[in-house]
């Protein structure tokens, strides 16, 4: 017999050993057990039948709780047993929260303490209202994307797409009363970090261990993160294979895109963004790691996610927009098809590493694509000035010209787009000179 998560040992009672009680009371409940040692073995304590009175007394005038207390004996040694249930609400001892994990306590603090009072009021992160946004605020260009994909998903009626965007947004449990919550803002405000610190993807390339070469970042609404990045990736970090079938030029990457996307998307939606921390993409001659902040559920292991082939979103606001939007299959499916699709192309499955605060994907690329890959300078820069050129001269032609036009005919997404536009802009080559609506662009230079 050992020490887990439902039992504490202690040889002799302190008032301190109310911060375990107050750690079982906001975990599943225990037992405290006072007069064994370490090791299990009963010691005893003189005064047992005083601790009887006193420690009810002291839990329920510190910690506002009642628990049981009951006299054992063995081997003419008494001790007492402090029952403990679980408690719906957050106790806490002088102003601090304590919670048993495993065979430990913790006080928790910062972002673990904020998930902790959330997750005992019945709320997750992203569900919680934010009174400085308004409909107004949000972006239409998204929305409107938004609908062009729940269109073609058919995950929503033709009646709510035919909604306006508040109530479109009411549909999609994006409110909680009269405010927005915070999956609206990171959903589809243009500007999300102005809410959430950290709401966006780095991306870099490194040579070998912390030699870094270069880096993008991928700002925006998170609906446009996974379409961008993949961009960026292929067009500056990752190399594909050439090869024909017939007359048809086929380009092969070192993992298939619909496992990188649905790995980026899991990322997305997992992300404990209250950590302010953004997703991180690490790529590197012969891998590409992502790591997003976030925690496992408790009691779990990697190995028992991996065995699950599943695990139910950290943000389920956030996911349940992204399946309306099609752009995942359904919750807790993700691991099983990034899987699959590795399978599919016969490249390695990628690998899976938790550390303490965040979880790593690793793609490890196939030995006929370690020698091809390099640090992409050369194609970065000719590939970005390539397609820059290209919005150049579409801008000068018709200043008027809209995102999604552009996309058309240069055969990107409208997101890529507005992510070459936001680096022209910071760059000072063009602006833009008017509303959104109705404004239009000037090229300067």
């Amino acid at each position: 017999m050992r020490e887990h998560q439902h039992i504490e040992w202690k040889t002799s009672w302190r008032d301190e050993y109310l911060k375990w009680i107050c750690g079982f009371a906001n975990a599943d409940g225990g037992t405290l057990v006072i007069g064994r040692d370490d090791d299990g073995n009963i010691v005893g304590v003189a005064d047992a039948a005083k601790l009887l009175k006193d420690i009810p007394n002291k839990v329920r005038d510190i910690l506002g709780i009642i628990v049981d207390v009951n006299l054992a004996e063995k081997d003419g040694k008494e001790f007492p047993e402090i029952l403990v249930d679980s408690y719906s609400y957050p106790v806490s001892y002088k102003g601090q929260y304590h919670y048993r994990s495993g065979a430990t306590k913790q006080e928790l603090k910062g972002a673990a303490l904020d998930q902790f009072l959330l997750r005992k009021r019945g709320l997750h992160w992203d569900g919680v209202p934010l009174p400085q946004i308004k409909f107004s605020d949000l972006d239409t260009t998204v929305l409107s994307e938004f609908r062009r994909n729940a269109t073609k998903s058919q995950r929503l009626s033709s009646e709510i797409l035919d909604e306006g965007d508040a109530g479109l947004i009411e549909k999609l449990h994006l409110t909680a009363g009269e405010y927005l919550k915070r999956a609206a803002a990171l959903l589809f405000h243009n500007d999300p970090e102005r809410y959430v610190t950290g709401a966006y993807i780095k991306v870099g390339y490194f040579e070998s261990g912390a030699d870094l070469r270069h880096h993008d970042e991928i700002h925006g609404s998170l609906f446009t993160h996974a379409d961008v990045t993949i961009e960026i990736l292929k067009a500056k970090y990752l190399k594909a294979l050439i090869s024909y079938e017939g007359l048809q030029r086929v380009e092969t990457y070192p993992m298939p895109e619909e496992a990188l996307r649905e790995a980026i998307l899991n990322a997305i939606a997992h992300r404990d963004y209250s950590t302010g921390t953004p997703i991180q993409i690490r790529v590197y001659p012969d891998k590409l790691m992502i790591w997003n902040s976030g925690q496992l559920p408790e009691g779990w292991t990697v190995n028992k996610l991996l065995a699950a082939h599943s695990s139910q979103p950290f943000n389920p606001d956030i996911a349940n927009a992204f399946f309306r939007a099609g752009m995942i299959e359904a919750w807790g499916r993700g691991i099983e098809r990034i899987m699959d699709a590795c399978k599919a192309a016969n490249v390695p499955e990628p690998e899976f590493e938790f550390e303490p605060g965040g979880l790593w994907v690793i793609f490890h690329y196939p030995e006929d694509h370690k020698s091809s890959q390099g640090t992409g300078a050369t194609t970065q820069e000719t590939t970005q000035e390539t397609t820059q050129e290209k919005i150049l001269d579409l801008l000068k032609a018709k200043p008027t010209i809209t995102r999604k036009e552009i996309a058309d005919k240069i055969g990107l997404t409208t997101d890529g787009i507005k992510y070459h536009l936001t680096k022209m802009r910071t760059a000072g080559i063009i602006i833009r000179v008017g509303s959104r609506k109705a404004g239009h662009w000037e090229v300067l230079k």
